[in-house]
């Protein structure tokens, strides 16, 4: 599997990036979804348009913010580097800490039930990651250490994990399960929690095959992460579950 040319086309002397183009797709297919599903979880369609409007660029903004801090020293000084993000660089658990921090807020503002709301989001959200991870496929980075496996990413004639595709069908899995629980939820926030867990499963053995990780010191910062997020979120949803049982008794 190739590496292909990042360049989608120009215009006017300016490249325009399949990373941004598929990230950017990404997120309208899931703003979709959610304005679609909305009345499911009785939250007004124009009400969650204001939540798209400000969440989405709070949660890029995270996502880049978040990525730069852990690349400082490649950064620093360099506002043009920090500012080109058609490059790359965007950090999911940036996005995701930024965008449930400014929907939350949003929600105690507008009196909404924020886990009404993430329960609502959380599926498109993990679709529009299975569709934003091609991003990195098109600009070759996001990959695994070297393998000889046939579906294994070439890059500069070596061949290595591609990574992003595990996440890409793990993260579209992901979607098809969550939509169904959401379908038939128990409780509020077992849609959201449930994504918690099952993806941040995911990316602590996904993390351990990449060659190019977020550190915090001498770990890998997805990992570490992605465990205290199973565990707070195994930990919330046992609670919730068992005050869900103890409401209807």
């Amino acid at each position: 599997m190739p590496t292909p040319e990042p360049v989608a086309f120009t215009i006017f002397g300016l490249n325009i990036m399949w990373y941004g183009i598929l990230v950017t797709c990404g997120i309208v297919i899931a703003a979709l979804i959610v304005y679609w599903r909305a009345p499911r979880h009785e939250i007004d369609r124009n009400q969650l348009l204001n939540f798209i409007i400000i969440c989405v660029p709070v949660g890029i903004i995270g996502a880049r913010a978040y990525y730069v801090l852990f690349n400082w020293s490649y950064y620093a000084g360099d506002v043009a580097k920090i500012l080109n993000m058609r490059a790359g660089g965007l950090a999911v658990h940036g996005g995701l800490i930024a965008g449930f921090a400014a929907g939350a807020i949003l929600c105690l503002i507008w009196k909404i039930r924020p886990f009404n709301l993430m329960d609502l989001c959380v599926p498109a959200i993990a679709l529009a990651q299975a569709i934003g991870r091609w991003g990195n496929y098109f600009n070759g980075e996001a990959h695994g250490g070297p393998t000889d496996l046939p579906w294994a990413v070439i890059i500069d004639g070596q061949t290595y994990h591609p990574t992003f595709l595990y996440e890409s069908i793990w993260c579209f899995i992901l979607f098809l399960i969550l939509i169904y629980v959401d379908n038939h939820r128990k409780f509020e926030g077992q849609v959201l929690l449930l994504y918690g867990i099952l993806y941040s499963l995911e990316r602590f053995f996904v993390e351990a095959l990449r060659t190019d990780s977020l550190m915090i010191g001498p770990f890998k910062q997805a990992q570490v992460i992605s465990l205290a997020i199973i565990v707070i979120c195994v930990i919330a949803y046992l609670l919730l579950k068992r005050s869900g049982k103890s409401s209807r008794r």
